[in-house]
């Protein structure tokens, strides 16, 4: 627990508060309610539908039939002695562990903020040495000599970003305090993260309908009866621009969903950082009305952005499929398209938060908070690196504990023994590491747009912060000025 700077002394040296200089920029302002890039949110609801309309025209039929030929195809007593209870229970258990662990989070987040960026700073390097060792050990001395290098340039990077820790310490501190404030925004993280999954299982089921109605290979019969009783299946000849369109549908949709949460929880911070008043608990106004803008008035702009990303993905993955037949030509394209996707997520990340901030359009938005960061300094942000970083390594150990957690009760109870004894403990860690790291990984998604929303609140407000927050903004203020001197 912080203690305010204007209740006692917290700052010894008698330093003067920094204020930014406004005279070059615009702030933000808040827009009218009005729909924004709605051309983009028509298409986007139009390929929906289409793409349900596929599925239950034909690939409910096409999906029972594979399932059906699929069954037949295994033994019937293998399927009547695989009693998966047992990991149905362990999984229901897991869940719901994971969920109140992930829960609790935030707390040691806030705590432990600095030694969880420190630790995950130097777990990369020790990684790389590790795996260095170890394939030394295995006589791999060309790829150990690799992993190396990796490891020095780790450390060269852990020297330059050591300095920077205090200023994304409190980053860190500040956007769990939000998130802590409004825990129901971790909800909406939750409820969009059951919507993606249900959406890829619509859209498996509308995939298989249009393989079904494909056209068979040349001089193949399907549905010839084999000499063990089996039906025979022909590949089929997709269409190359259905295939296409349908890995636009799936990647824009997934895109939309996060970015629906990544805008909501920006909103969200906003009023807390402007407006404390309004968030009284879980589920505030805060939560519920940037939650409501999201899927509203700013959806075409989500809808905008989203699209621009999964084009790219999309072309990715056609380069991707011609990997065999021109290799080279293939990973250059790749090459270049991952560079073209990794710009365009990070103008995405900061451009949705003046869109949930403000509810400008897309390009306004963007426009608005790249000029934010020009006139204030790019190093500002670079404390979100180690923020994502340590997030990532946060999800990663989460998973790992859980796991854990599975082969304690793999060994306490019979949920895995249908999986024998050779293949019961790596199926539990497995299937708890899994578990572990979504359920976490969705909290920590939020967190993370939460600091996104921190760091541009504290560049272009700093003094409404100050006002509402002051134990909060005292921290941040030192921690930039300790590395930042000359930029406030």
């Amino acid at each position: 627990m912080y203690a305010s700077p204007y209740q006692q002394d917290t700052n010894p040296s008698n330093e003067k508060e920094p204020v930014f200089d406004g005279s070059t920029w615009k702030k933000g302002e808040q827009q009218p309610s009005a729909y924004k890039d709605v051309s983009f949110a028509i298409i986007f609801i139009l390929q929906i539908a289409a793409v349900v309309s596929v599925g239950g025209l034909y690939g409910i039929d096409a999906f029972k039939k594979y399932a059906d030929i699929m069954s037949s195809s295994d033994s019937g007593d293998e399927a009547e002695d695989m009693d998966l209870s047992g990991v149905g229970k362990a999984v229901a258990v897991t869940g719901v562990i994971s969920l109140l662990a992930s829960s609790l989070c935030l707390l040691v987040m806030v705590r432990l903020a600095s030694v969880l960026i420190k630790t995950s700073l130097l777990f990369s390097a020790v990684f790389y040495l590790g795996s260095a060792f170890s394939l030394l050990l295995s006589g791999s001395v060309v790829v150990a000599a690799v992993s190396l290098v990796f490891c020095a340039i780790t450390v060269c990077y852990v020297y330059v970003v050591w300095s920077r820790i205090p200023f994304a310490t409190a980053n860190l501190v500040t956007g769990c305090t939000a998130v802590k404030a409004n825990f129901g925004i971790s909800l909406i993280g939750y409820l969009f993260s059951a919507a993606a999954f249900g959406w890829s299982f619509l859209w498996l089921v509308a995939f298989i309908g249009v393989y079904d109605i494909s056209p068979v290979e040349d001089g193949c019969y399907e549905g010839t009866v084999q000499l063990d009783g089996s039906l025979s299946l022909c590949a089929k000849q997709m269409n190359y621009g259905y295939v296409i369109l349908l890995l636009l549908s799936y990647f824009w949709a997934h895109q939309v969903f996060m970015n629906v949460v990544h805008t909501s929880v920006a909103g969200t911070v906003g009023t807390w950082w402007f407006a404390p008043e309004e968030d009284l608990g879980c589920c505030s106004s805060a939560v519920t009305s940037s939650v409501m803008r999201s899927c509203t008035f700013s959806f075409g702009s989500i809808c905008f952005g989203s699209l621009i990303v999964a084009l790219i993905q999309t072309l990715r993955q056609v380069a991707d499929s011609a990997r065999k037949e021109q290799p080279i030509i293939s990973c250059v394209i790749d090459c270049i398209l991952g560079l073209m996707q990794g710009i365009a997520e990070y103008f995405n990340k900061w451009a949705y938060v003046y869109v949930g901030l403000y509810g400008y359009g897309y390009v306004e938005a963007g426009k608005n908070v790249f000029t934010l960061f020009k006139h204030r300094g790019w190093e500002t942000i670079i404390a979100d690196d180690l923020v994502g970083g340590c997030l990532g390594f946060v999800s990663l150990l989460f998973g790992v504990l859980i796991g854990v957690l599975c082969l304690i009760m793999e060994a306490s109870s019979d949920w895995f023994e249908v999986f024998g004894k050779d293949a019961s403990q790596p199926v539990a860690f497995g299937l708890g590491f899994v578990i572990g790291f979504v359920v976490n990984a969705v909290i920590l998604n939020v967190i993370g747009s939460a600091v996104n929303a921190t760091i541009v609140l504290f560049a272009e407000s700093p003094s409404e912060f100050a006002s509402n927050h002051p134990s909060l903004s005292f921290e941040m203020r030192s921690a930039y000025v300790e590395y930042f001197p000359d930029s406030m």
